[in-house]
């Protein structure tokens, strides 16, 4: 056989040998075996001393494209090889994003969170502005414009945390009545605004009563305001919490920003009135406070008292809460517990 059809055959045979190898190692042992100084290719190049010197030059570039040839052929299979090992890879380690994903729980607005808004809406609805305030207050706002002057007995009711002496942690939402009435155009209209908040008091912490709790004040000015307005607005506010078929009574009390002062009673939601454990066998239960704006209070504002009269009432939105969906700790409202928390997912 010559020279020039060796090289032909090693090309033919080493290219088929390529394209049936499946094996990234089997190229390249052929590569080696093929092309290497000991391949087939080098050892028949050396009887090319046989060879007559105008056939060489021809020879010579027949071997180098033999060697292109095959090296070509292994290139291509190993990058065949190369890919079919990735998609292997892939169908073993693809996930399939049409499953469900790994579920999370969703979280809800605290129970707290969920009752004030509620009632913030509600008094949106006619037409009450929301006043937030401060919580860091001034004694002269928290207590004095509030007809509670320094020394008063009734402070003692309201022990507190100072700062100094004329700052404090409110006691009271009612404590942004004052600072609205300051800046109230009457000429425009009437006052109508609630103050929710966080409150503080040197309480002991037990079933029903914490250092930090919340409040949520309102405060009506106008002419000719009565009794008759008052209960009114928390016999519909009442009925919207909890149910329409609720009904309250006023009892006498004393309050240093109002008089005349009550307590705010409402038909027990449980029994309708005839009498369980939840209203204590009476049939009633009681919710806030409330009265006429002290005279007082208003003159303190610049406000004509002669002219003008006003009701005020503060509630509690832990006690309407725990009225409403039958807690009775108020510490629960705080602790965090998921499982006490999950009972209130969407109530309101």
């Amino acid at each position: 056989m010559s020279l020039n059809d060796r090289l032909k055959e090693l090309r033919e045979s080493g290219i088929n040998d390529a394209k049936r190898a499946e094996r990234l190692q089997e190229l390249n042992d052929l590569r080696v075996q093929l092309l290497g100084k000991k391949g087939p290719i080098t050892q028949a190049l050396r009887g090319m001393k046989d060879v007559p010197k105008e056939e060489r030059p021809e020879i010579g570039t027949l071997a180098n494209n033999v060697k292109n040839d095959i090296q070509a052929a292994i290139e291509s299979r190993m990058a065949e090889v190369n890919q079919h090992i990735i998609e292997q890879k892939l169908k073993q380690e693809t996930l399939d994003v049409t499953l469900p994903a790994q579920s999370h729980e969703i979280g809800t607005r605290h129970i707290l969170n969920q009752t004030i808004e509620d009632i913030e809406q509600f008094f949106i609805g006619l037409g009450y502005e929301v006043a937030p305030g401060y919580e860091v207050e001034e004694d002269h706002y928290n207590f004095e414009r509030l007809n509670i002057p320094k020394n008063h007995p009734a402070r003692d009711m309201q022990d507190t945390f100072y700062i100094t002496n004329e700052l404090l942690m409110r006691t009271q939402t009612s404590a942004q009545e004052g600072r609205d009435m300051d800046a109230h155009d009457f000429s425009k209209g009437p006052l109508k605004m609630i103050s929710p908040g966080v409150v503080y008091r040197r309480d002991d912490d037990d079933a029903t009563h914490s250092h930090q709790f919340h409040q949520l004040e309102g405060l009506v000015v106008d002419k000719n305001i009565s009794m008759a307005d008052l209960k009114g607005t928390l016999e519909a506010l009442c009925r919207h919490v909890f149910g329409p078929d609720r009904n309250i009574r006023f009892r006498p009390s004393f309050f240093p920003f109002t008089e005349p002062s009550v307590e705010v009673d409402v038909s027990c939601f449980n029994c309708g009135g005839e009498g369980c454990r939840i209203c204590k066998y009476t049939g009633w239960i009681e919710v806030l406070g409330a009265g006429l704006t002290h005279p007082n209070v208003l003159e303190m504002s610049g406000i004509d008292s002669k002219v003008y009269s006003a009701f005020a009432f503060g509630l509690g939105p832990e006690r309407f809460a725990m009225l409403k969906y039958g807690v009775d700790d108020i510490r629960d409202f705080y602790t965090n517990d998921i499982r006490f928390l999950n009972q209130f997912k969407g109530v309101n």
